[in-house]
């Protein structure tokens, strides 16, 4: 398995320009804001947090339909599909989940304080959304393995994964939100919608993982 996850690491960096391409476009929806909404300084700060989320939401969904195709294309997906029984073949998924995250989605994390400055963020916001954008972002990735699963054997099944995953990442989007604005606006609680957003990655970590199993299950039969 740490071979695997080290394997997966190393084409997700490379493929597609890997994390370069998901900060570069964190960045564009963070610098396009300010135009839309004028150069009002106390707004900037107000929707900080949000736009932050909501930005780094959009940039995690845009290699998640990468996350089976070297295997689709290799033909390595049908025997790991065929080989593993559907527990060992869940936690495979598991793993290259944490591999894409690593890859692709730890990087707009890292690089979330720094664009929490283009917003006129505090350093507590910033801190708080950075902490919530790493509790909640796997979840994201663990959602998206499901939909990567049930669009690997469609051609161009990109749209598809973030059609299929964006609905269902909603409730991850809100508590990362409210506890960010928690932590900055009194009496507005950061703990409760914290410890929601940590409690619903735990819950995918366990369903996403099994989810896609199946799908990817259902698609060789």
């Amino acid at each position: 398995m740490l071979a695997l996850y080290l394997r997966d690491v190393r084409l997700g960096i490379r493929a597609g320009g890997g994390a370069l391409t998901g900060v570069l476009f964190f960045l564009a929806v963070i610098v396009t804001i300010p135009f839309g909404v004028g150069p009002d300084l106390n707004l900037l700060a107000r929707i900080g947090p949000a736009i932050l989320w909501i930005g780094a939401l959009l940039a995690s969904l845009l290699g998640l339909d990468r996350l089976f195709q070297a295997e689709r294309e290799d033909g390595s997906l049908d025997l790991m599909v065929l080989n593993h029984d559907r527990h060992l073949l869940a936690l495979t998924v598991f793993v290259k989940c944490l591999a894409h995250w690593t890859a692709s989605v730890l990087p707009l994390v890292v690089a979330a304080p720094l664009l929490g400055l283009f917003m006129n963020m505090e350093p507590v916001g910033i801190g708080a959304t950075a902490l919530t954008l790493l509790v909640g972002t796997p979840a994201i990735t663990f959602i998206g393995a499901a939909g990567a699963a049930v669009a690997v054997s469609l051609p161009r099944g990109g749209l598809l994964v973030s059609v299929l995953v964006l609905p269902l990442v909603i409730p991850v989007l809100i508590f990362g939100v409210s506890a960010s604005y928690g932590a900055v606006n009194h009496p507005n609680p950061f703990l409760q919608p914290f410890l929601i957003l940590c409690a619903l990655t735990l819950f995918l970590a366990v369903i996403g993982p099994v989810a896609a199993a199946l799908a990817l299950r259902s698609g060789a039969d």
